[in-house]
């Protein structure tokens, strides 16, 4: 399948994408990352990559605690909004997560459940063996997904809410161990439509992969706390692998 047509770079490119989730803002991220720091004991000046990346507020905040980052994102528009705000330890580029990896980083963050987006799992795998390459020695990636039994058991199948006078009408469903969301709205005279699709991915899957690319998985965690992982209550699953 070409690249181009995929779901997730349409979706992600549009300003409709931040609206919809700009619960998930800045303070939240400080705290994920704070805790992050501390666990993995990073230290200033260590080379961090945040991908994706969205328009950056993981990287930003890294970068005020003295890390030398990288931010990168296959959305256009995200990184144009985010290169805005670079000096010279804080860069933002373009990139698809499915292609090799330039440089070399102690710490590879891939957040906010930016993984299983694709059509087969071999792809995940391969996302996995990019990190690989790029990470250093005794450096670590964070893996932060969606806890699948958690969403399978609280699933709600149709939503209506209004966001800055944009009324959303959400439905989920999973078919096919995709969970699918359909996001509808009317703006500008015009009707919308997106869809995301995330494979529905339990740990011990996500421990296959780890395996298969070479990965050691150290460390499982259930939240941004960084608290331990239920597979039935957890908000998150957040891998440590290395």
């Amino acid at each position: 399948m070409d690249k181009k047509t995929e779901w997730f770079q349409n979706w992600f490119d549009t300003p409709y994408y931040h609206l919809l989730y700009d619960h998930r803002n800045e303070n939240e991220a400080e705290f994920f990352m704070k805790n992050l720091i501390r666990f993995l004991d990073l230290k200033k000046g260590d080379k961090i990559l945040d991908l994706p990346c969205g328009k950056g507020r993981h990287s930003f905040f890294l970068n005020t605690q003295g890390f030398n980052v990288t931010g990168a994102d296959l959305s256009k528009n995200s990184i144009n909004t985010a290169r805005n705000f670079e000096n010279e330890n804080l860069k933002f580029t373009i990139h698809d997560m499915r292609d090799p990896l330039s440089g070399k980083y102690m710490a590879i963050f891939n957040l906010f459940t930016s993984f299983g987006y694709f059509n087969d799992e071999q792809t995940n795998v391969k996302v996995l063996k990019n990190f690989k390459n790029a990470i250093l020695m005794n450096g670590h990636v964070i893996i932060d997904f969606l806890n699948i039994k958690k969403v399978e058991k609280e699933l709600i199948p149709e939503q209506k809410f209004t966001k800055n006078g944009i009324e959303f009408h959400i439905t989920k469903l999973i078919k096919n161990d995709f969970l699918i969301k359909d996001i509808y709205f009317n703006t500008d005279g015009r009707e919308h439509h997106f869809t995301e699709k995330v494979q529905c991915l339990t740990l011990d899957k996500m421990k296959e992969f780890a395996h298969i690319a070479n990965f050691k998985v150290e460390h499982v965690f259930g939240d941004y706390n960084l608290t331990s992982f239920d597979e039935y209550h957890s908000e998150r699953l957040i891998l440590v692998l290395q």
